[in-house]
């Protein structure tokens, strides 16, 4: 019987660089990684303020998609990952900068990491991926290892968006289909309503100081140990900063686009006809680049991309 632990999930789903890049957010390739890396990045360094002589903690790194366009933005990084497969691409992908700490996660733990040593802290796209009991011990981690004043990104699927039901949906139809003499897959995707997320973070110990729900996202931003003047005033800034942190309606419909390019319910040609209309907008841009990836990524599905054709 296979080993099918989150380490051995992650490990044979990052056996290479690509695959790695494929697993994190399906990038099929280095453009489209370091585009969506770049919008995440900025995303978090609004959120959390991020100040050049940060210590910023990564739960999940993967390929370190995200940290490689983080890293010069702050005094340190540290990395985090259950898989080491995932820990030796990171490592590749960010050689040459001397500000990096790589751990392997050994259980539901930052045990490695000491209290009140991190000054920012974020988990993007990983979360969704583990049993709620890991998801809220981990947040509680982040409530021990965060300096008091602290602050912390995080974020889960959306059930109760209308986009995000349909992600859900494709889990359950996918269930559906499959062995049930089989465990569900332990890194599947897993959903939360505001409500429940929100509880999550405060009973770990956080301070819930916005939670962005207008997408098939939750985003929370947390902190720990602040006062009511602190509160108060990141709460206006992030209200004030939204617009350069959440994730539009948007970006969820062409998310969406991308989901059912994905599973096959929509060619790319197609999706890419859609966004030409909106190549105005920073949303429609980002994800042309990533559909394209796709494509290119998979020829013999698709057929050749356009700029390959003969």
């Amino acid at each position: 019987m296979s080993d099918t632990s989150y380490r051995a999930v992650w490990d044979r789903r990052s056996a290479d660089d690509l695959a790695a890049l494929e697993a994190v957010d399906n990038s099929g390739s280095e453009a489209v990684a370091q585009a969506t890396g770049q919008r995440a990045a900025n995303a978090i360094a609004e959120a959390v303020e991020l100040q050049p002589d940060d210590v910023i903690l990564e739960l999940g790194c993967g390929a370190a998609r995200i940290g490689r366009e983080l890293i010069a933005r702050c005094g340190h990084y540290v990395g985090t990952d259950i898989s080491p497969n995932m820990i030796r691409v990171a490592g590749r992908r960010l050689a040459g900068h001397d500000n990096v700490r790589l751990e392997v996660l050994e259980r539901t733990s930052l045990s490695m990491i000491d209290d009140e040593s991190i000054d920012k802290a974020y988990s993007v796209a990983v979360l969704c991926h583990m049993d709620k009991e890991d998801l809220f011990l981990y947040l509680s981690e982040f409530a021990r290892v965060l300096k008091p004043g602290g602050l912390a990104y995080i974020e889960t699927w959306n059930l109760a968006d209308p986009v995000g039901w349909e992600r859900w949906m494709y889990e359950v139809n996918f269930w559906k289909r499959s062995d049930h003499a089989q465990r569900k897959d332990v890194a599947r995707n897993q959903f939360c309503v505001a409500e429940e997320f929100q509880l999550y973070a405060e009973r770990a110990g956080l301070d819930v100081l916005v939670c962005f729900r207008d997408s098939p996202w939750l985003q929370l931003v947390v902190g720990r140990d602040l006062d009511a003047a602190t509160r108060a005033g990141h709460r206006l800034r992030l209200a004030e900063q939204r617009a350069a942190i959440a994730y539009t309606p948007m970006f969820g419909q062409l998310f969406l686009d991308c989901i059912r390019v994905i599973y096959g319910d929509l060619h790319p040609l197609t999706a890419l006809s859609r966004l030409e209309a909106l190549s105005e907008y920073p949303e429609a841009r980002l994800y042309h680049t990533h559909i394209q990836g796709l494509w290119e990524q998979d020829p013999d599905r698709y057929g050749p991309p356009p700029d390959t054709e003969e």
